[in-house]
């Protein structure tokens, strides 16, 4: 087992189809502790029982955009497990209006909501917890190929993924005197909460089908084993990347309708 007694910390479940579901499952096949945040009572209802599905040894309430909360849940996870071995990060938000027509349109409001929730909390969960962190930890988050082209709709939410991914090297020169990893994950769409949001999804995995390489859709599955492979000491060497787990679609071009040649 490549986790065995580790104790990995999971920010973002939502649901069984949330890439966080896929990569505590992943977790638990291969024998990792698992806790379970919620930000607020309607979520709260969704994780409690799916902690109990997959084991988790205990779930804490954490909104990631306030400091109040982060340091209450730095006390609960300290009370239960004094140390930890893995934080996932799986946060995201940004007002529906704003992931849809244009990106100039964006509110200040609605631009400063989704860059603290999706961006500048993975820095304050991880200057939090720096004390928790035992030596050669990983830190994983989740980003998408819309903070690095253009993509239909992503709008602010492919800024605030731009400024994560900035965050995860600068955080990887910041804890790697001991250690401790910080990857990113950039997943191709899947079908989860947070998806549908944004307008015209189905249509973007219908392209995505066609046009990958590997002419499918990823599953929860395969992302929760790139997680797996970057929480284990198997990604020992790597800090501060982007790994991609989207059937190769980021090494196309310009797709031409029937020109592909699968």
């Amino acid at each position: 087992m490549l986790l065995k007694d580790k104790k990995a910390l999971i920010f973002g479940l939502a649901n069984n189809r949330s890439i966080a579901y896929g990569i505590a499952a992943a977790y638990k096949e291969h024998g990792a502790r698992l806790a379970f945040s919620w930000p607020g009572e309607a979520i709260r209802k969704r994780v409690l029982p799916l902690s109990e599905e997959l084991g988790g040894d205990f779930t804490f309430p954490c909104d990631v955009s306030s400091d109040e909360q982060i340091a209450a849940a730095v006390e609960t996870v300290q009370k239960h497990w004094g140390k930890v071995d893995v934080l996932v990060h799986a946060v995201a938000f940004a007002d529906k209006e704003d992931l849809g027509g244009r990106f100039i349109d964006t509110t200040r409001a609605g631009y400063a909501k989704a860059l603290d929730i999706s961006a500048f909390s993975l820095g304050a969960l991880c200057k939090a917890f720096e004390g928790l962190l035992n030596d050669h930890a990983s830190v994983i988050t989740l980003t998408y190929y819309g903070a690095d082209k253009w993509i239909a709709n992503y709008n602010v939410m492919g800024v605030a993924k731009a400024a994560l991914q900035a965050g995860v090297r600068y955080l990887a020169y910041d804890l790697g005197g001991r250690g401790i990893r910080v990857n990113a994950l950039s997943a191709g769409p899947l079908k989860t909460l947070a998806a549908s949001g944004i307008s015209g999804f189905s249509h973007l995995l219908k392209h995505i089908e066609r046009y990958t390489p590997l002419n499918k859709n990823i599953t929860i599955e395969e992302v929760g084993n790139a997680a797996l492979f970057l929480a284990s000491d198997l990604s020992s060497g790597m800090t501060g990347e982007v790994m991609f787990v989207d059937a190769g679609y980021n090494t196309s071009g310009i797709q031409i309708p029937d020109a592909a040649p699968n």
